[in-house]
């Protein structure tokens, strides 16, 4: 339906800790659907764990656990990332639970009868850490003469009776989609990765594992547990109800967008559409595969011992300049360098000195000479009318850089607007203006009323600004649209189109964004 909007995170692979690239995944596709909340959607938000699999039996038993209290336990941190970090999402599904398994069976039931499956010993080269199948072809070479996956990971020879998805027959179908929907998935240059992957040699599709036991069985056949790439990503299905397609919350199928990171994007942009043409459901509306970070340069690793942990992040520098740093500091889609040095030098920069400095400067004035009332609004003059059309023609550029995930642009071109409203309150000067009205009595002097109008302006862009902005920093701009006075109930885009309220109170004003120190 139109007026609704589906957002995926992949589900979250339980063999480790949450780390930065999985808060980066969320808090990106918790961004894009606050955002479209406030442009009046429905918006639906997926998470959730990936538990099956022989990557996590192998790991609980290294942790000498069964696997159930294995998952249980991993599951819990991912849950807790979540809301730690305010995602808004509206269901987090384990693909453990019983609601899951009945979905991917219903689905594997729809392949079935297809008939696009097939028996065939399997026999080739398996990268347990990806859990993928890899060609020779795609293998490389070690530093010790080893074979590789493309990832870096170990692969092993696997000889298997297994089940086989016929990947081949839907080449020709997924090019036309491609061809279709040049947007299918971004950026591009992963939309040509995928291209250039579909129009080589596509070979059918391993689908089922009988060397081990942790999944979801394949129907009627008590020793084949479904690919792990199959059944998990039935998740964004299970999701909504399915097998049950008449619940209302099935209404928001097909996904309008599937998040994921760019290690991942061919199962998303290949191997899931071809099934869902198997299966007979409508194809995902696009695939966005963001970058990776590395971590002062190097390259995030366990061995390395250079893991970020968001939450430790959180404690450091506060969680809205987290998520702010995070989609601002690097385009989306590329990969970035983190840095605390980056962060705070961001941070003071951008929310401490500019709009920070902005909103005190502005509000302090209408404390001291208005009583804390939002003044009332005078003739404006042509420097005024400029700024307001500045700030209202924003929202037109916001949404077109936020439909296509180019969240350092939508950020960029919100603190341009600021850093007009900056430079407008120096060329003001409205300080001087309520000096000079004190200065000869005259509290109703042309100066009082100007000081007020010029006032009243930058409260009304402040307050375009925090709407703009409250997707990637919801706690924050809450507080500034409380100091403002503005209700909950005029805080989404319709709102935004409106005038602020004169002589509306401010409410509890105070620094929102203190400078931080450097940590170097």
């Amino acid at each position: 339906m139109k007026d609704r909007f589906y957002i995926t995170t992949p589900i979250y692979y339980v063999n480790d800790k949450p780390h930065i690239g999985h808060a980066y995944t969320s808090i990106a596709s918790d961004v894009l659907a606050r955002y479209q909340r406030l442009r009046g959607f429905s918006c639906y938000l997926l998470t959730g764990t990936d538990e099956h699999g022989q990557k996590v039996a192998k790991s609980a038993a290294k942790a000498g656990e069964s696997t159930s209290s294995f998952t249980d336990r991993f599951a819990g941190n991912f849950l807790s990332m979540a809301e730690r970090l305010n995602i808004s999402h509206n269901d987090f599904v384990r693909t453990s639970e019983q609601r899951h398994k009945i979905c991917a069976q219903a689905f594997w039931r729809r392949l079935e009868e297809r008939g696009d499956l097939y028996d065939k010993l399997y026999k080739g080269w398996y990268a347990v850490r990806d859990e993928s199948y890899y060609d020779a072809s795609e293998l490389v070479e070690g530093a010790d003469g080893t074979r590789l996956a493309p990832s870096g990971a170990e692969v092993e020879w696997v000889e298997e009776p297994s089940i086989f998805f016929r990947l081949s027959k839907y080449r020709d179908a997924l090019l036309s989609h491609y061809d279709a929907h040049p947007d299918f998935v971004l950026p591009r240059t992963r939309m040509n990765e995928v291209r250039a992957f579909v129009e080589s040699d596509l070979w059918d599709l391993c689908v089922s594992r009988t060397a081990f036991s942790w999944g979801v069985s394949v129907p009627g056949r008590s020793n084949h547990v479904m690919y792990v790439w199959v059944e998990a990503l039935t998740n964004y299905l299970t999701g909504l109800g399915f097998p049950d397609e008449g619940t209302p919350l099935f209404d928001y199928w097909p996904a309008n967008l599937h998040m994921v990171g760019k290690d991942i994007v061919k199962f998303h942009a290949v191997y899931w559409p071809a099934l869902l043409l198997s299966a007979g459901l409508e194809l995902p509306r696009r695939i966005f595969a963001h970058g990776w970070w590395t971590n002062d340069g190097e390259k995030i690793s366990k061995s390395l011992g250079n893991v970020i942990d968001p939450l430790e992040l959180i404690a450091s520098y506060g969680l809205d300049r987290v998520r702010y740093f995070l989609l601002r500091e690097v385009p989306f889609g590329e990969d970035g360098n983190f840095s605390r040095s980056a962060i705070v030098r961001r941070s003071n920069e951008d929310l401490a000195n500019g709009l920070g400095n902005l909103c005190m400067r502005v509000l302090t004035l209408v404390e001291r000479g208005w009583n804390g009332k939002i003044p009332p609004r005078g003739e404006l003059h042509d420097e005024d009318i400029e700024l307001l059309e500045t700030f209202r023609q924003a929202e037109s550029l916001l949404q077109k850089r936020m439909d296509v995930c180019s969240f350092h642009l939508a950020l960029e071109g919100i603190f341009g607007c600021l850093a007009d409203a900056d430079r407008y309150i120096t060329r003001q000067a409205p300080w001087a203006l309520l000096k000079n009205a004190s200065g000869d009595g005259r509290d109703s002097s042309k100066d009082k009323v100007r000081a007020g109008t010029v006032l009243y302006v930058l409260c009304d862009c402040l307050r375009m600004a925090a709407i703009d902005l409250q997707s990637f920093m919801p706690a924050s701009m809450a507080k500034l649209l409380d100091m403002l006075g503005v209700g909950d109930e005029a805080r989404d885009f319709k709102s935004r189109a409106t005038q602020l309220q004169e002589g509306c109170r401010l409410v509890d004003v105070q620094a929102i964004f203190p400078r931080l120190e450097s940590q170097d």
